[in-house]
């Protein structure tokens, strides 16, 4: 008789097409010299080679018996869910105060169509702070910039590229970021985000390829609050163009064009729970739908 757990094994390795992606999505902790011998002693049980190693390609053995192997093992935690009387599942969520307000309820209600009973946590906050509570294990996954390489052990998806922008008055004189970049000097307050932030560093690196001095002269903790600053006459705002996402009445966005775009992703930690998929899945959909 085939051993039952070897079965569930091959069956992650088919599905995520070879050992090191398997051993990344089985739903417990095992590493891949168990699931590689185990695979192994199956095939010995069977008599036939179930897949090739390099590049990962299943045979005619390997594709009939993960046919008849998938509809059991895929239905598993539906079946469970569906005994159980429907569970609750909690995801907990850091992003931005505009992810939040304008991109996340459009999510999660998507979420919530395969998962009813979800409960849901939300942490505002920006990359340095997301990637501490990552860490803590106090959130399960961060919307937020992903540049250079991550700390260990976060894994990062990206979801779309942005352009920066600048955030002005709607009756002002400004039109592009050339009319500024061609002033001898730049004496027109900036408003933006901690210097340490992603968007900040990524618009300073720029300015400086160019040779321009530009710095920041009222420091804020979120994009909502530079635009209502913005608003009030304090200077010119620096932010993100996000497609489809609404503004304070009698501001403009400047896309900034001619600078290189903004790459903003998910982050978490660990392997990635069927929830945690869902809700990665439906940020890609936001993406697409913004870009479209």
């Amino acid at each position: 008789m085939m051993n039952i757990h070897h079965l569930e094994l091959f069956y992650y390795v088919a599905r995520h097409g070879g050992i090191t992606e398997a051993v990344r999505n089985i739903p417990y902790g095992i590493q891949q010299p168990a699931v590689s011998a185990q695979v192994i002693q199956l095939e010995e049980h069977l008599g036939v080679t179930l897949f090739r190693r390099r590049p990962f390609a299943l045979t005619a053995a390997g594709e009939e018996l993960y046919a008849f192997v998938a509809p059991f093992f895929s239905n598993l935690e539906p079946m469970s869910d569906k005994i159980r009387g429907g569970v609750t599942h909690l995801i907990r969520i850091g992003a931005s105060e505009v992810v939040q307000r304008d991109h996340l309820p459009g999510i999660v209600a998507n979420v919530r169509l395969k998962y009813p009973h979800l409960k849901l946590m939300l942490r505002e906050g920006y990359r340095p702070q997301l990637e501490a509570w990552l860490q803590e294990d106090a959130l399960d996954v961060a919307i937020t910039v992903i540049e250079g390489k991550p700390p260990a052990a976060i894994h990062t998806e990206e979801l779309i590229r942005l352009s920066l922008a600048l955030c002005v008055p709607k009756n002002s004189p400004i039109k592009t970021g050339e009319d500024l970049w061609k002033r001898d000097t730049l004496d027109i307050p900036l408003i933006a985000l901690p210097a340490a932030e992603a968007i900040c560093r990524h618009f300073q690196a720029c300015l400086a390829k160019r040779r321009i001095d530009w710095f920041t002269s009222l420091e804020v903790s979120s994009l909502g609050l530079i635009e209502t600053y913005v608003l009030n006459g304090f200077g010119v705002g620096l932010g993100l163009y996000i497609p489809k996402t609404t503004h304070l009445a009698g501001l403009r966005l400047i896309p900034l064009t001619e600078f290189p775009p903004v790459v903003v992703g998910a982050m978490w930690m660990g392997k990635r729970t069927p929830v945690l998929d869902a809700v990665i899945e439906e940020c890609h959909r936001r993406a697409e739908y913004l870009e479209s």
